[in-house]
Formats: C-alpha cells, structure tokens, sequence
C-alpha cells in the first residue's frame, strides 16, 4: 500500500519537529497562553516571552489575582496589547465559572474572552490531545494548496478536520503548523523539497488557491505612522509609569497633533487598556470589564 499523505507528513515531522517549550506540556491553561501569544507574532519573539510569562502566571488563577496592569506590562515586546487584556479576562473568568481550570470543551472554550475558533480548537488539541483541526493562516494556506481550492470558513474546517485521523489530533496539527512555517510557505514555498508534493494539486503551478481563501491572512497594514505605532508607544511608556494629559501627543509620536493623539487616545481607553486619574494615563489598574 502506498504511503498516505498524513502517513508522509507525520514521518516528515518527526525528524523537523520545531523543539518548542509549550510543546513539552499538555496544560490548558499554558497551552493557551502560548496561542494567545502566537497569535500574529514570529515564535522567536514568543519564546522568551512565554516562559517568563508562565513563570510569574504558571495558573490561570495566579493571572486573574493580578492588575491587569501587570499582565499588560509582562506582554511587551508582543504587540496587539488587547490580547494581553483578552487574557487576564479570560483568566478571570475561567476562575469564576470553572474553579481555575480551562475548559476543553469547544462551546465552553468559544463562550471565553478572546478565544475564536482557531484558539479554542488549538487548545483542544495541544492540549486535550482531540482529533479536530486547527486551522491557522499557515494551515488554511497549505489546504487550499494541496487541494488547488479557495474555501470559505466552513468548507476549510470541514476539510480540516477530515484530514486528522483518530488518535493523531496533536502530532497532526503540530505538523501542519510547521509545514506550513517552514515549507508551504506564503511567499517562497519550497515545492522541490516538499515530502508531500506528490498529494498537492498545485504545485507552484498557476494562480495561488491560497490567496482570498479562508483563514488565509492578506497581510497586515503598514505600521510606521499608522494609529497602531501611536498606540504602541503610548502604551510602552506607560510601562514605566503614568503619563500626563499633557504630554500625549509627544509620547504618542506627534508633537504637533494632539487632536489624533486623542482621537487614538480614546481607542485604548474603549478598550480598556488605559484609565485617566487627575489628569494623568496609566495601565488599567482594576477590571475594567
């Protein structure tokens, strides 16, 4: 009998595997905050940033006890400064309706703060070892490659899920992710040194399937100058302490409009990332749910 598709890739993997630390555990709880962290951000940078994360927060419990502040502050050097926020909530959460320990359960999982589909089927996976698939960018790429097909959400899920055979649900996904990190890539897929190039009905040949296809990321804005970089710096500095009202503008990059400054301000305070006290910014230093 011919070699399978799966039965190629998982051999593949075993020998590529990337030696990652939230690799080695099978705990909700730092399953997730691996994911959350991933989450639009190189694993180089998450490294790091994962393990000192888990080693000040190693519960949910011990995030929910502490200032969102802290949290936020803990998440530098990531970006998109909701998830860290996202994060605590959740934690909070998990607390309040499940006595500290993350569900494992798909609807339970998506009822959590910042948990989506992908994030709620990763933590079922890497961490309850299920048979689903997880559908990341990199995943959604690489199925609409070897299928020479654009999906829409349900149809890639779907497909997603039929490729994992029973029992493979962690070492599947897991491959999947590096496959598509390292081989299948956006830009310069490796097609000459595919191990699985005899299942793909692509083959760098023709229009890419993967672009428009869902989960399949477009790319992200340009972030010098954009209202993202002001809120970065904001929030940075904040960091460090509070922040006078008056000094908004220059903190936040542009000395000489302060009306934007405000403008982007007040998308942080929505998000509740930020509150305002005698006319001074600081890091949310209480629910701010």
């Amino acid at each position: 009998m011919a070699p399978t598709l799966q039965t190629k890739l998982l051999a593949w993997a075993e020998t590529t595997r990337r030696d990652l630390p939230w690799r080695a555990t099978r705990d909700p709880w730092r399953v997730l905050v691996s994911e959350v962290m991933s989450q639009q951000t190189q694993v180089a940078r998450v490294v790091p940033k994962y393990k000192a994360f888990i080693d000040r927060f190693p519960t949910a419990a011990a995030c929910a006890e502490a200032e969102p502040a802290e949290v936020i502050t803990l998440w530098a050097g990531l970006g998109y400064n909701r998830r860290a926020l996202a994060l605590h909530r959740c934690a909070q959460q998990v607390v309040t309706e499940y006595a500290g320990k993350l569900p494992t359960q798909l609807d339970d999982l998506l009822c959590l703060p910042g948990i989506g589909p992908y994030t709620a089927r990763a933590v079922m996976a890497f961490a309850a070892e299920a048979d689903v698939g997880v559908v990341d960018t990199n995943v959604g790429r690489v199925l609409a490659r070897w299928n020479n097909t654009t999906y829409d959400a349900k149809a890639v899920q779907e497909v997603a899920d039929a490729q994992v055979r029973p029992g493979t649900g962690w070492a599947w996904n897991q491959a999947m992710l590096d496959f598509g990190a390292t081989i299948c890539t956006k830009r310069s897929p490796q097609c000459g040194c595919c191990p699985v190039s005899s299942h793909c009905q692509w083959r760098g040949r023709g229009e890419d399937p993967a672009v428009g296809s869902a989960a399949v990321s477009g790319g992200q804005s340009r972030f010098v100058g954009s209202d993202r970089q002001g809120r970065g710096r904001l929030i940075e500095a904040l960091r460090t302490g509070p922040v006078a009202e008056t000094r908004l503008a220059e903190v936040m990059g542009w000395p000489d409009d302060p009306e934007r400054a405000k403008r982007v301000a007040a998308t942080l305070d929505r998000d509740g990332l930020i509150q305002r006290s005698n006319g001074k910014i600081q890091l949310p230093s209480g629910d701010q749910g």
